[in-house]
């Protein structure tokens, strides 16, 4: 076995960030976790500054747990085919990310509470496997607070989280500070 290089952000994370997620249904703003999470917020922060996220699609809907996005292999599909689950250019939708993973920090993060809305990342087996892939749960999951790193509470839109579906598009995600959410 060897041991996985981590990536390390060069976001310097300020504690202000905000994530304004426009989606296919509408616009989430989530208020980031810098200091409970600052690799997972400078990691996400970094990523849609690039227009990483810009047209993903959700790949991931269990009615109740959780709605999952931030596959790069979604970019270039149909929503109709990820809803299906079907493989694309790229390959299955929930397979892919950024071509690097970031340390867990679940258990660092004295927040790490997966409330209803709570914005976290998803993972492999490997806890230090996080990349790109996101999740906002729908209603409380309490049991993934010992394994997932929450980095985000939705502060508003709440209601367009709980429309969303697979093969939903992310529009866009822009960072701003939080006097000007």
């Amino acid at each position: 076995m060897f041991a996985r290089k981590l990536y390390t952000p060069e976001y310097e994370v300020t504690g202000d960030e905000v994530a304004v997620i426009e989606t296919s249904r509408g616009t989430i703003r989530v208020e980031l976790d810098g200091a409970g999470a600052p690799i997972h917020v400078a990691n996400f922060c970094e990523l849609a500054l690039h227009g990483f996220y810009d047209g993903l699609k959700f790949h991931r809907y269990v009615p109740g747990f959780v709605i999952q996005g931030g596959d790069p292999n979604t970019r270039d599909m149909s929503g109709e085919d990820v809803a299906r689950g079907v493989a694309g250019p790229d390959g299955r939708p929930g397979t892919g990310g950024p071509g690097y993973c970031i340390k867990a920090e679940y258990a660092t993060n004295p927040r790490n509470s997966h409330e209803d809305g709570a914005l976290a990342m998803a993972r492999s087996m490997d806890p230090d496997s996080a990349g790109s892939q996101f999740y906002f749960c729908l209603g409380p999951q309490h049991g993934l607070d010992s394994g997932y790193t929450v980095f985000g509470q939705t502060v508003e839109g709440i209601d367009v989280i709980s429309q969303l579906r697979a093969g939903d598009e992310i529009v866009r995600v822009d960072i701003v500070g939080k006097e000007q959410q």
